[in-house]
């Protein structure tokens, strides 16, 4: 007889991925054992298992949660912006923000991702892939140059996430620079350069002080 689900099934299950999540980062997928979640969880290996099928199974909520969050966070900060740029700065302002309160995430989607099953590392890639396609497809629709083409299209794309993806390696949100600023700089230093002058715009902006 299947075992009904609790009141609180689905907030336990999201304690369990937070914690994990944590677990997974501080000390790597491999060298944390089901005993140690369990233990971190403050449940029993049995009421683990009754929430998540196996360790690879909550390794892969976790990143699957994550990438699908992101997603629906570009799509929504996109929605209604006027043009191009607008756009493409709120994609980013959302990457950016939703990395800097999910550092332990972007330690274990860098990380562990190698270790899921060949599909379930598939399903994981395939979100990625869309969204660096939304972000590649403003990318494409700023290029007044003609720069992008399909050679270097991933080229480009994949320098702007990799300013992104290993920024929780060294950027503190809670420091000087919050993570819009942050985003501005990354949207700024990508498009224009940083020897190249704003767009009158963004030149009009009030001049930082410098360091």
């Amino acid at each position: 007889m299947a075992r009904t689900r609790s009141e609180n099934y689905d907030d336990i299950a999201r304690g369990i991925l937070t914690t994990a999540c944590g677990l997974f980062a501080r000390q790597g997928y491999m060298r944390a054992s089901i005993a140690d979640l369990a233990d971190a969880c403050k449940l029993s290996r049995g009421a683990l298992y009754h929430y998540f099928d196996s360790k690879e199974a909550i390794l892969f909520a976790i990143l699957d949660a994550h990438i699908r969050e992101m997603i629906a966070d570009v799509e929504a900060a996109m929605a209604g912006k006027a043009s191009t740029l607008e756009q493409f700065r709120a994609a980013i302002q959302a990457v950016v923000e939703l990395n800097a309160r999910s550092s332990d995430e972007q330690r274990v989607i860098l990380n562990d991702l190698s270790f899921l099953g060949e599909a379930e590392q598939d399903a994981i890639k395939a979100l990625e892939r869309q969204l660096v396609d939304m972000i590649s497809d403003l990318l494409i629709r700023l290029d007044k140059e003609g720069k992008i083409v399909k050679r270097t299209k991933k080229i480009y794309s994949m320098m702007l996430f990799g300013i992104l993806n290993f920024s929780h390696t060294w950027y503190d949100p809670k420091g000087g620079i919050d993570p819009r600023e942050f985003a501005d700089m990354v949207v700024d230093l990508f498009l224009y350069g940083f020897t190249m002058p704003l767009p009158a715009k963004d030149a009009a902006k009030p001049q930082r002080q410098r360091a």
